[in-house]
C-alpha cells in the first residue's frame, strides 16, 4: 500500500501542470531614478568625452611649434631713452635670458611644483583630484570656487587666453592644457612654464625675476631665492620682496614647507634655510622722470597709432637738468605741499618735468594734469591786450580806487601809488591798475588772448579776471611765456623726438616747423621789456641768476598757491607751488619759494648757454611813428581823432557833436548844408567846449562828478585796437605828459 500511494503521489506529480516561474522584482522608487540616471549619465559622459576629445584634437592641430611659443611675447616692450640715449626706463614686459630646462636649477624646478602643482608629473594636463578636493574644500567652508589651475592650465593661460574669471574662459583652458600635454613632454611644459609665468614688476621669467630681485641669472638661484621667486606666482603685487617684505617672507616659508612636505627636501634643510638673510637687489626708485613718461608715451597711440611691436623711444628729456628741476622742487617746496616744474626749450622740446614731490608716494602729475588760480602770473594777458591795443612801457597810468559793475580790487600792500608808468604798474603787480587795464580793453579780449597762447581750460570774462581767477594747467602757462620767450611765435610742448624698433629702423621723427605769429614784435618786445622789469626790480628778484631773466609772479589768496613763470637764454620754466587740497600754505608767494626753485634750476640749465639780451626795443607801428605835427591828429581813415580846431572826428568823415559833447549825434537824415557841404578850405565848427577837451587832453583837473579811475563810457575816447593813437600821449601837446586817463 505504501508504495502504490507513492506511485499514485508520484503520477500525481508527474501528470501536474508546472508551477509558475517567479519574476524579478521591478525596481521602484529611487532605485528606479537612480538607475535612469547612471544610464543617462553614462551617454552624457560618452558625449562630453567624445566632445572634449575632439576639441583636444583640433586645439592640437593649431598649437603653434615649441619654438614659436618661446619666442611669443605677452604686451609691448617700450624702452624709454633720454635726449641723449641714456635709458630711462623699460615698461611693458621684461624677459630676461631664456634658461633651457638642463640649466634650471633643481630647487627651482622642485620648489614651483611643490607649490603649484604637486601632481604635475602624473596628470594629463588638468587634476580631476585636485579638482574634487577644491570642491570638497568649498562646500565645507561654504566659500565659492577655488582656484586648481594646473602648471599646464597657467601656461595655456598666459600664452593663449586673458585672466577672466568665466565657465568658458576655463572650459578653454582645460582643453588647451590636455592639448599642450599632448604635444609637449612635461619637461618642455615645466621649460615654457618657468620661463614665461608672471613675477610681477614686469618680470616675465625667472630670470628677468632673478635679475630683478636678486641682481644675478636665475642660473645661481640658492634655495631661499627659489622659494621666494616661486612663491609670487599667486599673487606678484602682494607677495614682491620690494613691496612687502614680511609678506614675502611668509609666503617663501610657505613654499619650503611644501617642498618637505612632497619630499623634495628634508624638514632639516626646511628649518635650516634662512629666508630673512637674502640679500634684494637695491631698487631702482621711481623717480620723478616717471612724471615725463606718463605724460609723453601716451602721445604715442596718436603718433604710431597699431604699432605692438617693441620699440625704443627718443625723448626730449635732459636727465641733468630733470635731477635739477627735482632737487629745485625738494629743497625750495614748503612742508607739507606740492610742487610742479616744467621747462621748455625755444621749439617746445620739453628738457623738465616734475609732477610732485614724490612719485612712489603720489604719480598724479601736477605740471599736466592739476588745474589752479595763477594769481598775477594772469597778468601777462591783461598786459598783452593793453599793449597791442596801443599801450607802451612808459605809458603814464594810475593806481588808484576803482570800482568795475561793483568790484573793487585792492592791492596786495593796502596803498595806493598815484600816477606811475607801466612798467612800474607790472614789476610790483598793482591789481588796480590791470583792473583798469582789463576794463578798457575789454575782458573778453583778455580772454582771447588767453587762448590764443594756448590756455586750454575755462576762462570767464568777470571783471576779477584780471586778477587770475580762471584756472590753468602748469603746462599750458609755461607754454604761452614760451611763446613770449620766442618773440611772439606760438610754442607747442613736445616730449618724442623719434621712435625706432629694437633694430633701429625708425619709424617716427619730429619735424620742428615755426610757429604762427601770436602778436606783432613790438607787443612782445613790450611785454618782454615789462617781465624783465618785474624780475630785476619788481615781485620776481629771487630769480635773479646772474644774468638777463624775464618772468612773473603769481600769488592767490590765502596763499593757496604760489607762481613764478620766467625764461632766459632760451629756456623756458614754470613753477607752481601748493597743496593738493587747497588749504592756505603760510608764507607761500611767487616770489618767495617759486622764485628761489626757478633760479636753483635755471642756474643750471643755462649755465652751457651763451648769455642772451632781450630784444625789448619797441618798433612801434606807422601809426604811432607819424611825424610830430601829426601825431596828436591822426589820419582820418584810422581812428577817432582831434582836428586842429577842436573837434571830435569819426573815422572816414567829420562828426558834428552840438550840445552835450559826450552824446554822439547821428547827422545822416540831417538835409545837406547848401552847396552840398563844408567847403574843404572853411574850418569845421568846433563841436565840443573847452572843458570836454581838457578833460579828454589831460590838460585839466580831474573832473568832480567822475569817481577817480572810472573808464570814460563815450566809445569816442577808446578807438579800436590797432588804429588808436599812441596811448599815453595827450591828444593835444603839452609841455609834460598826463597820466594816461583809464
Amino acid at each position: 500500500m505504501p508504495r502504490r500511494d507513492n506511485l499514485r503521489r508520484g503520477s500525481r506529480r508527474a501528470n501536474a501542470p508546472p508551477p509558475p516561474k517567479r519574476r524579478k522584482p521591478q525596481a521602484t522608487g529611487w532605485r528606479l531614478w537612480a538607475r535612469r540616471a547612471a544610464v543617462w549619465g553614462g551617454v552624457f559622459a560618452l558625449f562630453g568625452a567624445l566632445v572634449v576629445g575632439i576639441s583636444v584634437a583640433v586645439a592640437y592641430r593649431s598649437l603653434p611649434t615649441y619654438a614659436a611659443l618661446k619666442s611669443s611675447q605677452v604686451g609691448q616692450t617700450i624702452v624709454v631713452r633720454a635726449a641723449d640715449g641714456t635709458e630711462i626706463v623699460t615698461l611693458g614686459p621684461s624677459y630676461g635670458h631664456w634658461i633651457p630646462y638642463a640649466e634650471i636649477p633643481p630647487v627651482m624646478k622642485d620648489a614651483m611644483v611643490s607649490i603649484e602643482d604637486r601632481r604635475f608629473r602624473s596628470h594629463f594636463g588638468v587634476d580631476p583630484i585636485g579638482i574634487a578636493r577644491a570642491i570638497y574644500v568649498s562646500l565645507r567652508d561654504s566659500e565659492g570656487p577655488r582656484a586648481t589651475s594646473t602648471i599646464t592650465q597657467q601656461l595655456a593661460r598666459n600664452i593663449f587666453l586673458n585672466n577672466s574669471r568665466t565657465i568658458g574662459r576655463k572650459l578653454r583652458e582645460a582643453v588647451l592644457a590636455m592639448a599642450l600635454e599632448a604635444k609637449f613632454s612635461k619637461d618642455q611644459i615645466l621649460e615654457l612654464y618657468l620661463n614665461k609665468v608672471y613675477f610681477g614688476g614686469g618680470a616675465y621669467g625667472i630670470d628677468s625675476a632673478s635679475r630683478k630681485f636678486f641682481s644675478h641669472p636665475a642660473t645661481d638661484l640658492s634655495l631661499e631665492e627659489a622659494a621666494i621667486i616661486a612663491g609670487l606666482v599667486k599673487a606678484p603685487s602682494r607677495y614682491s620682496p620690494t613691496a612687502d617684505a614680511r609678506a614675502a617672507v611668509r609666503r617663501a616659508n610657505i613654499v619650503l614647507s611644501a617642498m618637505a612636505a612632497n619630499g623634495k627636501i628634508s624638514p632639516g634643510e626646511a628649518a635650516q634655510a634662512d629666508i630673512d638673510a637674502v640679500r634684494l637687489a637695491p631698487e631702482e626708485g621711481q623717480n620723478s622722470a616717471r612724471y615725463f613718461t606718463d605724460w609723453a608715451l601716451p602721445q604715442l597711440d596718436i603718433l604710431i597709432p597699431d604699432n605692438l611691436e617693441p620699440i625704443e623711444v627718443w625723448t626730449t628729456l635732459d636727465l641733468g637738468m630733470q635731477r635739477a628741476a627735482t632737487g629745485a622742487i625738494s629743497a625750495h617746496t614748503p612742508r607739507g605741499s606740492q610742487g610742479a616744474l616744467v621747462s621748455l626749450d625755444r621749439d617746445g622740446a620739453v628738457l623738465a618735468m616734475v609732477g610732485g614731490t614724490d612719485y612712489v608716494n603720489s604719480n598724479y602729475n601736477r605740471a599736466t594734469q592739476a588745474v589752479r588760480q595763477p594769481g598775477s602770473a594772469w597778468k601777462l594777458f591783461v598786459f598783452l591786450a593793453a599793449l597791442e591795443a596801443g599801450y607802451t612801457p612808459n605809458d603814464r597810468v594810475v593806481d588808484e580806487r576803482v570800482t568795475i559793475d561793483g568790484w573793487t580790487p585792492r592791492n596786495s600792500s593796502g596803498r595806493y601809488s598815484g600816477a606811475i608808468d607801466m612798467r612800474t604798474a607790472f614789476a610790483y603787480s598793482i591789481n588796480t591798475v590791470a583792473a583798469q587795464l582789463g576794463n578798457e580793453v575789454g575782458f573778453g579780449s583778455v580772454a582771447s588772448m588767453a587762448r590764443r597762447f594756448g590756455i586750454t581750460t575755462p576762462v570767464n570774462t568777470m571783471p576779477s579776471m584780471v586778477l587770475g581767477s580762471s584756472e590753468v594747467r602748469v603746462i599750458d602757462l609755461t607754454r604761452a611765456f614760451a611763446a613770449i620767450s620766442a618773440r611772439g611765435a606760438a610754442v607747442e610742448p613736445y616730449g618724442v623726438k623719434r621712435v625706432t624698433t629694437l633694430d633701429g629702423e625708425e619709424i617716427y621723427r619730429h619735424r620742428s616747423e615755426a610757429g604762427s605769429s601770436l602778436v606783432p614784435d613790438y607787443v612782445a618786445a613790450g611785454i618782454t621789456d615789462l617781465l624783465q622789469t618785474a624780475v630785476s626790480t619788481g615781485t620776481g628778484r629771487a630769480a635773479q641768476i646772474g644774468r638777463p631773466v624775464a618772468g612773473k609772479t603769481g600769488t592767490t589768496s590765502s596763499n593757496k598757491d604760489g607762481w613764478f613763470l620766467g625764461f632766459s637764454s632760451g629756456i623756458t620754466t614754470g613753477v607752481w607751488m601748493g597743496r593738493d587740497d587747497a588749504r592756505a600754505v603760510p608764507g607761500l608767494q611767487g616770489g618767495t619759494a617759486p622764485a628761489r626753485a626757478f633760479a636753483a634750476y635755471m642756474r643750471y640749465a643755462v649755465a652751457r648757454r651763451p648769455v642772451e639780451k632781450f630784444d625789448t626795443e619797441l618798433k612801434l607801428p606807422e601809426w604811432q611813428l607819424e611825424p610830430d605835427d601829426e601825431a596828436y591828429y591822426g589820419d582820418p581813415d584810422d581812428y577817432y581823432y582831434v582836428d586842429d580846431q577842436g573837434n571830435l572826428i569819426e573815422p572816414g568823415r567829420p562828426l558834428e557833436i552840438p550840445g552835450d559833447p559826450m552824446i554822439p549825434r547821428d547827422t545822416d537824415d540831417e538835409p545837406p548844408p547848401p552847396g552840398g557841404g563844408l567847403p574843404p578850405t572853411a574850418p569845421p565848427p568846433q563841436a565840443a567846449g573847452d572843458d570836454f577837451l581838457d578833460q579828454a587832453t589831460g590838460r585839466g583837473a580831474p573832473d568832480p562828478q567822475r569817481p577817480r579811475g572810472a573808464v570814460p563810457s563815450d566809445p569816442r575816447l577808446r578807438p579800436p585796437p590797432g588804429s588808436r593813437p599812441s596811448p599815453g600821449q595827450p591828444i593835444r601837446p603839452t609841455a609834460t605828459p598826463a597820466p594816461r586817463p583809464f
